[in-house]
């Protein structure tokens, strides 16, 4: 694993942290790089619960390293265009950056603090759940650069604000503080100290029934901008698979016994 991006595992809470902070976690190709290697190897780890994902140093992330305009020719990442898809997936390499959080089984909290501008933006709306100082602040500003967001922001923004706001924000790349930010939804909210703020919530999702858990988040997903009838038939299909399992009857003995239950991993 590249020392770009750092990954601690306590008590099935995944701590990443991009960490590049010379120069404000800035995405460089290797960055790129960096960033997709750590969601790949936290989707094949079973025993996390959820993700704790934030910058070291004065930033997140600044976006995308403005050396890279230099070698811009059409390309993503140095390796495939950017009509290529990832195999089997919807999205390309760019853009499993963002998406990529969002995929993840297991609940992403981002942590944020200084900027999070363009590509750094995107990347904490790929998370469930954004925590954020008052003062950080947040562009979708790829306009700057005569771009349109192009790491799954079109995506991820429709499930926070509402479709004018995000044209503002995209037609202006215009920066709104953390307290702004929560106030149109782009954040959940605003504290003092997210990194242990997320590190807490992180905890509490992790004492949970972890099947439960990631079939919310599946729930979520897929259903909340599909139609009422497959909504509720998946509501009903995943509870159906969580009814009288181990876990899910654990979770009900600790309830009744008064003390921590004990889930096993999924598998």
């Amino acid at each position: 694993m590249s020392e770009l991006v750092k990954i601690s595992i306590d008590n099935h809470v995944a701590d990443v942290r991009l960490n590049r902070p010379e120069k404000y976690n800035a995405l460089s190709q290797e960055m790129f790089r960096a960033i997709g290697q750590a969601i790949m190897i936290l989707s094949k780890n079973n025993t996390i619960r959820a993700v704790v994902l934030s910058g070291e140093g004065k930033g997140f992330c600044a976006g995308l390293d403005v050396t890279q305009f230099q070698q811009m020719d059409g390309g993503l990442s140095g390796e495939s265009t950017i009509t290529d898809r990832m195999e089997g997936n919807i999205f390309n390499s760019g853009q499993y950056l963002g998406y990529g959080w969002k995929q993840l089984a297991v609940p992403v909290i981002a942590a944020v603090h200084g900027v999070a501008f363009g590509g750094g933006c995107q990347i904490a709306l790929g998370a469930d759940i954004r925590l954020a100082t008052p003062d950080s602040k947040f562009s979708i500003m790829e306009m700057k650069w005569g771009l349109i967001p192009d790491m799954s922001g079109s995506q991820t923004l429709r499930d926070l604000v509402r479709i004018d706001v995000a044209k503002e924000l995209t037609y202006t790349g215009k920066i709104v503080s953390g307290e702004e930010a929560a106030d149109i939804g782009l954040v959940t909210r605003v504290c003092k100290d997210p990194l242990a703020e997320a590190l807490k919530l992180a905890g509490e999702i992790a004492e949970k029934n972890p099947h439960a858990v990631r079939s919310a988040k599946k729930l979520f997903n897929e259903s909340w901008h599909g139609d009422e009838a497959k909504g509720l038939l998946m509501e009903s299909q995943l509870e159906g698979k969580l009814i009288s399992t181990p876990n899910q009857i654990e979770a009900v003995k600790a309830n009744f016994e008064n003390r921590e239950p004990q889930f096993e991993d999924p598998v």
